[in-house]
């Protein structure tokens, strides 16, 4: 495991308007093998989730992302599916959906990019359109 800066953007499409989130830059843990990738970091107040671990596990075909603490969700990204997952929250927990539209990522030992866009649906409501760009990068050692 390598420590790490992992910069986050996402975008929020709220009917039909684009929201862009604050830019996060956050450090975190890196590991990459012939198969595919995982990073993880503890997300910040800023994001509501204050508490909570989120980690990334990229493999060739697929993205699943878990988060634990002030909230437990796994969520798979998989190009062209819908997938379901219990969203457990300190009040309850929520039945919601992602449908992937677009999944990328480009990681070595050093790095790299991953891009998803979604829809999510609460209950099978329809939510948001959502588009998130993560970084990861080696941290720079001081001398």
């Amino acid at each position: 495991m390598k420590d790490v800066l992992i910069t986050i953007n996402s975008i929020q499409n709220l009917d039909g308007e684009d929201r862009f989130g604050p830019e996060l830059i956050t450090q975190g843990t890196y590991d990459y093998a012939a198969d595919g990738a995982r990073f993880s970091y503890m997300e910040s107040p800023l994001t509501g989730l204050d508490g909570t671990r989120t980690q990334f596990h990229l493999r060739p075909d697929e993205v699943v992302m878990s988060r634990r603490g002030a909230v437990n969700a796994q969520l798979v990204f998989h190009q062209g599916e819908n997938n379901r997952f219990l969203y457990h929250t300190p009040y309850g927990a929520l039945t919601m959906g992602v449908n992937t539209h677009r999944l990328e990522w480009r990681m070595d030992e050093h790095g790299g990019e991953m891009e998803i866009e979604y829809d999510l649906d609460v209950e099978t409501s329809h939510i948001s359109r959502n588009k998130f760009k993560i970084n990861v990068r080696e941290k720079e050692l001081k001398s």
